[in-house]
């Protein structure tokens, strides 16, 4: 008998669109619209797999508990989460953005001690102090250019897809931190125990995704 899998997808009509149309190409569709249902575990068509619809925050913490086996998150996600609890065999090449420091395009002089804004909270403590460079942390959920140019920040940590939002609030993208995708996580226990199953999966994938 064939293992059973649960796989947990990220919440949000875009990227959900984009893992759901990838797990298609390998046979794996909901029976019922992921996009319009309230439902939050899916069966389908496939007749040994599931899949749970979860916050991309808690794709990791489902899989690295084992209640998912596989999940599809953004590295972005799994850096804020920690990378340890959980094995990432392939990227799935979706999402594609980076983190970076950025600032005001015509910086004043800055102090010894900067503020920096982010959402990113543990991924920017971890890069600051990489670099030797004291900092506080003000943590923000949106509107991140306004707080360097209100003076709430000296500069913020934040993704960037084209610089477009930064150029029009009269920022630069200053420093990388990390390149930024959608990868595939796997339970390490799952892995052990369901390995034929599992691994076949990823090298359908990998087929898929190129």
């Amino acid at each position: 008998m064939q293992d059973r899998m649960t796989i947990a997808v990220t919440k949000g009509d875009r990227i959900v669109g984009q893992q759901l149309a990838l797990l298609a190409q390998i046979g794996i569709e909901p029976h019922d619209d992921m996009l319009t249902s309230r439902k939050l575990v899916f069966t389908t068509k496939h007749p040994n797999v599931e899949l749970l619809l979860l916050r991309g925050s808690d794709v990791a913490t489902y899989v690295e508990h084992g209640i998912a086996d596989l999940g599809m998150a953004g590295r972005d996600v799994l850096l804020e989460h920690g990378e340890e609890g959980y094995y990432q065999p392939l990227d799935l090449k979706l999402g594609r953005c980076r983190i970076m420091v950025a600032g005001l395009k015509d910086e004043p002089p800055l102090p010894g001690r900067l503020r920096i804004a982010t959402k990113f909270i543990k991924t920017a403590k971890q890069y600051y102090a990489e670099q030797g460079v004291q900092v506080d942390i003000i943590k923000l959920y949106g509107a991140m250019e306004l707080a360097p140019v209100t003076g709430l920040a000296h500069r913020i940590v934040d993704i960037v897809e084209t610089g477009n939002t930064l150029k029009a609030n009269g920022l630069v993208a200053m420093e990388h931190i990390a390149d930024v995708s959608t990868r595939l996580i796997v339970n390490k226990t799952a892995m052990k125990m369901k390995y034929s199953t599992i691994h076949q999966l990823i090298e359908q994938l990998r087929g898929v995704v190129g």
